[in-house]
């Protein structure tokens, strides 16, 4: 039998387990999929917790994972576009992905591009299109000088690097154990702690234009403090403090298509962007993934490989 992420219960990382499952199989206008990579994300963390129950309750025994990419191994009645062998990646909106197989409609899916990477493609919807959303949010362009918290997290990290090939200047706030590798890209890096005000206003010395806030902890009162228009911030964390200070709060579930994806994959085959592989682990070892996930200091993604 196939193996499936569950829990039964709302808790700490223990109360995941690695289960066998019924084999799924598609119906009408669905493919199921062989699983070949699945990020984890924080909001995941969340929902086993209970954190989010008032908006994403779980319903027990609960799967958990969104992103995916894998081979079509079987397509339902009416699928077009998709036949059993192709690569393919996406999401799932059944908390279902972490698992080695996995029933997705066909209009949540894309062809995977021979130059995109498993860990890579499995990484895209929900911390790509997360990264594409908010710098939609806040309308940044070319010339426009964006500060991003958590720069160098599993959204952070792409989201500097789509700003960068919009030409906008960028300045990530981030840990000094990554400056050298945002430096590589073009981002200007200042270093989180005591004294960052003044430490982005002598990075920004023309002042900040938008501000995308990926981590929390405070960085939205810290934007409006700055002097940023309320209009060119977004928090895809801190909903609290957008609600209080008028500020948006824009994620990828706005605007996730496939269109998008295949937007993100072709900047990747172009060289405009590379998704950071922090780490992978085989779906058996899911809680020591998001144990490290959990540390909130990771560079980039971290990756599940049923």
């Amino acid at each position: 039998m196939p193996q499936a992420v569950q829990f039964d219960h709302y808790g700490d990382r223990d109360v995941l387990q690695v289960v066998d499952v019924p084999m799924p199989h598609p119906t009408s206008g669905e493919v199921l999929v062989a699983v070949r990579a699945a990020a984890i994300n924080p909001g995941e963390a969340a929902i086993r917790q209970g954190a989010m129950e008032s908006v994403y309750p779980a319903t027990f025994p609960s799967g958990q994972g969104s992103d995916l990419a894998g081979v079509v191994v079987e397509a339902g009645t009416g699928v077009e576009g998709f036949a059993v062998g192709d690569e393919v990646f996406g999401w799932t909106e059944q908390r279902a992905s972490h698992a080695e197989y996995v029933v997705v409609p066909a209009g949540q899916l894309t062809h995977k591009p021979a130059a995109v990477s498993w860990e890579a493609a499995g990484s895209l919807y929900v911390a790509g299109v997360t990264a594409w959303a908010t710098i939609q949010a806040v309308g940044a362009e070319a010339g426009d000088t964006v500060a991003v918290s958590g720069a160098t997290g599993g959204v952070g990290s792409i989201t500097v690097q789509l700003l960068r090939a919009r030409g906008a200047q960028v300045v990530g706030i981030a840990s000094e154990a990554n400056a050298d590798w945002l430096r590589g890209l073009g981002v200007t890096p200042v270093a989180y702690g005591d004294g960052l005000a003044d430490r982005l206003q002598d990075a920004a010395p023309g002042g900040i234009d938008a501000f995308i806030d990926t981590f929390g902890g405070g960085y939205v009162q810290l934007a409006v403090d700055l002097g940023v228009s309320r209009e060119r911030i977004d928090t895809i964390i801190d909903f609290g403090a957008a609600q209080e200070l008028g500020v948006q709060a824009k994620g990828g579930g706005e605007v996730a298509s496939p269109a998008v994806l295949d937007e993100l994959a072709q900047a990747i085959v172009a060289g405009q962007v590379a998704v950071p592989i922090a780490a992978s682990y085989p779906l058996e070892q899911v809680r020591a993934a998001f144990t490290e996930l959990e540390q909130r200091h990771t560079r980039g993604k971290i990756v599940l490989l049923p």
